[in-house]
């Protein structure tokens, strides 16, 4: 493809237009004078409370003259309510099919009105960006994710997943990082650069309908599932496939993108406003403190307000500039860029860490957990709830170009399925 796409990926996926549920009614044919009449009595004794998107009436022609199809009631569960209907009465009613829940997407909407018309409403969000992007906003997601693109191929030919966490309000970049589940001779006291064993081309796939992906057209087979075998989120357990001298390599299975991004963004914080950190150290000091008296193991204990209030007023009015009101919590209003899809594991650090939006470039099939096998977005038990897109990339990126500036853009906020 050759211009930038933003995809809303939704909580849940959409439901094929072929396989909605469906509930049976009662309906009648009559007269379009008497239609406001009869549906406003209706909707008094017998309204359709869980079928509010199921239209009453529909047009319907009989020998050349329109008349009106209206909605009575619902059907019996049984099946057995023409039983006590008189045959005379029986035929000036019959049964018909209506879809159970509202479309979320205009194709459901379009495959639902043949059965009986229903009415659509596109969602409304409260998180900026789903109704739509600004051009300004749009590029600055483009920029973000192509910058991600290049970390990822900065490997020295292998490719591996790369993380980028922005202040969106700043538009300025929080944190970078690449997978770092393994390192050759990497000193203890460093941080750990993942480096791959082999050099592989980092190769794309333009499918039928113009959408570029890491998958070819037969999925993954064998041959391309080792161009990305050293992405950690699309293979989480290939680490432990390796059979290599663990005395000249350094494993950490558990290092993916996302994870040392969000490590990164701590360490920052904690540069930038260090009085926190003494805070902190005072908490820990106290439980130690009780541990070692009790000789039995810390339990959480009620803590002193008033003087660590006292000590906190007392750094802030030290810290200038870096005071810790200004201090973001963990990740709160950030928005993070992946080249990959993330795994349950990244899926769910982002949730603590309370990511603002998700931005991913390819799907995950095998453990993806925003959109390809599971919606972690959509799961009402969590206490914090992100937005995902997907940014479909140009060709040209993927082959080399520096930058998406002077690129087509557009944005694309539609339902998103695998």
């Amino acid at each position: 493809m050759d211009a930038w796409q933003i995809v809303y990926v939704p909580d849940k996926p959409p439901i094929p237009p072929d396989q909605q549920s469906t509930v049976d009614v009662i309906a009648t044919v009559i007269e379009p004078r008497l239609a406001n009449t009869l549906v406003r009595r209706l909707n008094q004794i017998v309204p359709l409370e869980n079928l509010r998107h199921v239209k009453r009436v529909r047009k319907k022609s009989v020998e050349g003259k329109t008349l009106l199809c209206l909605i009575l009631c619902l059907a019996s569960e049984h099946g057995d309510q023409f039983d006590s209907i008189p045959h005379e009465v029986q035929e000036l009613i019959s049964p018909h099919k209506v879809c159970k829940y509202a479309a979320t997407s205009k194709e459901e909407w379009e495959e639902q009105c043949k059965l009986w018309p229903t009415s659509f409403h596109p969602p409304t969000y409260s998180i900026d960006g789903i109704t739509g992007f600004s051009e300004e906003d749009s590029r600055s997601v483009f920029s973000f994710m192509n910058s991600a693109i290049q970390l990822a191929k900065s490997g020295g030919g292998s490719v591996v997943n790369a993380a980028v966490i922005v202040d969106p309000s700043a538009k300025i970049v929080i944190a970078t990082a690449r997978d770092q589940i393994y390192s050759w001779h990497a000193p203890k006291d460093e941080a750990i650069l993942e480096t791959s064993c082999s050099e592989r081309p980092f190769a794309s796939h333009i499918d039928s309908n113009g959408v570029m992906s890491c998958e070819t057209p037969g999925g993954f087979p064998d041959d391309s599932k080792q161009l990305y075998d050293d992405v950690s989120c699309l293979y989480p357990w290939r680490w432990a496939e390796q059979k290599t001298d663990m005395s000249s390599c350094c494993w950490h299975p558990l290092r993916h993108a996302a994870i040392v991004a969000i490590e990164s963004s701590a360490s920052r914080d904690r540069r930038l406003y260090p009085s926190s950190g003494d805070i902190q150290d005072k908490l820990v000091d106290m439980n130690s403190a009780h541990s070692s008296s009790t000789g039995s193991p810390a339990k959480r204990q009620k803590t002193n307000l008033t003087d660590v209030k006292s000590d906190w007023k007392l750094e802030t009015c030290c810290e200038g500039s870096h005071s810790l009101a200004a201090r973001p919590y963990l990740c709160t209003g950030y928005d993070i860029f992946l080249v990959w899809e993330p795994c349950a594991m990244c899926a769910m650090a982002l949730v603590h860490q309370r990511i603002r939006r998700i931005f991913f470039a390819f799907p995950n099939p095998n453990a993806g957990a925003v959109g390809s096998v599971y919606r972690l977005q959509g799961e009402k038990s969590l206490n914090h709830h992100y937005a995902v897109f997907r940014v479909l990339v140009p060709a040209q990126v993927l082959d080399g170009a520096e930058t998406c500036h002077g690129q087509p853009t557009s944005t694309v906020v539609d339902n998103y399925g695998i």
